[in-house]
């Protein structure tokens, strides 16, 4: 039977990490084994579940107790859960849920980039991606187009932010991803892998070319928004890659050139 608490008591302790952690308190980077992330919606709470993840605590309307969020109660019945209306939920986070309900759960241990990589054809590398929301929208295309992977540089913005998350519509818990112990890709190649630079250069081949397509095992390497990726990252990789464009367009925005490249990229590695 859950422990539906109403909530009455904005300073409580256990309701810390819904209304007073910043994203970097919840990450806990002095001790990681420590580390906790929100997830948020019924579909993106039953994602992390299902891929294993330990859930500390439910936040929700009162109304879904019984309604929206009732399986995932159920299914999690020995962890408390905080309840209030709509208007005192959101006076305690400071602003409105999205769909209602908000869960606590525990990080998980990183895989390596050798453990990751295992079998797979087909992987995507973000290089100083900044910005939760095209981190959490390329993470949600590479799952969706092929990719069988997401590697992150140090400098990105964690897959597990709240906004990443929640743009992810949890496919981050779908997908295999991990950090990159350096900026440096040269492990890649190590693990077979061909490395293609989303940029634009005169050495750039289109993204269609025989070449790239042939290639078994091929990473797509995207860049930070604006500035694209450095010229030492694109040197070290094994092709220079552009889409065309039409009407004077010089470029995409990350999110958007990521979902064009993994179709396209993405098809050799297609189970028919």
């Amino acid at each position: 039977m859950a422990d539906i608490i109403k909530i009455t008591d904005f300073a409580a302790p256990e309701l810390d990490i819904y209304a007073r952690f910043t994203e970097n308190q919840l990450l806990n980077r002095h001790e990681p084994q420590k580390g906790i992330f929100i997830a948020e919606s019924p579909k993106v709470i039953e994602r992390a579940l299902n891929a294993g993840y330990e859930p500390i605590s439910f936040l929700t309307e009162e109304k879904h107790v019984r309604g929206q969020a009732r399986d995932l109660i159920t299914r999690c019945s020995r962890i408390p859960v905080y309840t209030a209306e709509p208007e005192v939920l959101t006076q305690l986070t400071g602003y409105q849920l999205t769909r209602g309900t908000l869960c606590a759960m525990y990080r998980k241990p990183l895989l390596s980039v050798s453990e990751i990589c295992l079998h797979k054809r087909r992987v995507a590398v973000l290089d100083n991606v900044m910005n939760p929301t095209n981190v959490g929208a390329i993470i949600r295309s590479a799952a969706a187009l092929n990719m069988e992977a997401v590697l992150l540089t140090p400098d990105c913005s964690n897959p597990l932010y709240r906004r990443a998350i929640r743009v992810s519509m949890g496919t981050v818990f779908q997908i295999p991803w991990t950090f990159l112990e350096e900026k440096d890709i040269e492990i890649l190649r190590h693990l077979g892998f061909k490395t293609a630079a989303m940029a634009l250069s005169r050495q750039s081949v289109d993204i269609d070319h025989p070449a790239l397509m042939a290639e078994d095992k091929l990473a797509v390497v995207l860049g930070a928004e604006g500035d694209g990726l450095a010229p030492s990252t694109i040197a070290k990789c094994d092709y220079t890659v552009c889409i065309p464009m039409s009407h004077g367009v010089d470029s995409l925005n990350v999110a958007a050139a990521s979902a064009v490249a993994f179709w396209q990229l993405g098809k050799k590695s297609k189970k028919f």
